[in-house]
């Protein structure tokens, strides 16, 4: 089992990019970060991390990560996952975690702890649904799905903030820069009913598909079903211009999100577990 590393995502891509289409929605996230590095050379704190494992002339499984995030790996065999863990190990030396679908995550936390010695804990479940169209029998909700707009910056970055907050406390992330990445793009929405109350962002497409993420309401305006609106509209417009399905993620711990995507027609794929690393 060799495994190629490679230090351009578009050369990433032009490799791996199509085994990983073979799987699509599973490797969504990944395709998307990939091309959104490609495409958008970003100011990241350390180089990306970008890299295959191939036994013989076939891809077994990838891996990829940009700092400070953990560690993203696909499915694959346990040597692949042991051998693309090997690779990282020497390359980075320390990791805060991986994720990925349950069995790989679980394969290559294993492998890294033999390497790297300490613990692994899951800190987040989280469970991939997929959509192909929209439920036709939610309820009317007031209001419209509407682009956020540069005047109202601060706003979705206290949104974004408060949403991190909650989803995944205590991670790493860069809140401004991904607000200001979704207002160039015009991958950010808001429902609006007089005013914004709810918010939601498409954060790139696959070659089929599209995914759904930064979905918030303010606790005051929640259990009016002003998220179910959003994220309904958002799907069936990513539908409409071409997307053959979108998906997302949910937190198995949320069963309240879990219900919501369930009514909008959401079903669940497969299930993702991130570990995060410690020292002993």
């Amino acid at each position: 089992m060799q495994v190629d590393r490679y230090a351009d995502a578009g050369d990433f891509l032009n490799a791996a990019g199509p085994w990983l289409a073979s799987a699509e929605v599973e490797n969504n996230v990944m395709l998307t970060l990939a091309r959104s590095i490609a495409d958008e050379p970003r100011r990241l704190k350390a180089p990306p991390y970008f890299a295959a494992a191939i036994d013989g002339a076939q891809i077994d499984c990838c891996g990829s990560r940009t700092p400070p995030h953990v560690m993203l790996v696909t499915n694959g065999t346990p040597g692949g996952l042991a051998a693309l863990a090997a690779d990282a190990f020497g390359a980075l030396g320390r990791l805060p975690g991986v994720t990925g679908p349950r069995q790989a995550a679980a394969a290559f936390a294993k492998a890294w702890l033999t390497l790297a010695g300490g613990r692994a804990t899951i800190c987040m479940r989280q469970r991939l649904h997929r959509i192909e169209r929209v439920g036709a029998d939610l309820p009317a909700i007031q209001g419209m799905l509407r682009e956020v707009t540069p005047s109202e910056r601060a706003l979705a970055v206290q949104w974004a903030s408060a949403f991190a907050l909650e989803a995944i406390p205590g991670r790493p992330s860069d809140i401004e820069e991904s607000v200001d990445r979704h207002l160039r793009c015009s991958t950010l929405y808001f429902w609006d009913d007089g005013r914004p109350v709810a918010m939601c962002a498409s954060p790139g497409r696959a070659p089929s598909g599209a995914r759904i993420n930064l979905v918030y309401t303010p606790p005051d305006l929640r259990r009016r079903g002003f998220a179910t609106a959003a994220v309904s509209a958002l799907t069936r417009r990513l539908l409409e211009s071409g997307s053959q399905y979108c998906c997302l993620y949910t937190d198995l711990a949320n069963p309240t999100s879990n219900s919501v995507y369930r009514r909008i027609g959401y079903r669940p794929v497969c299930d993702f577990d991130e570990y995060a690393f410690a020292e002993s």
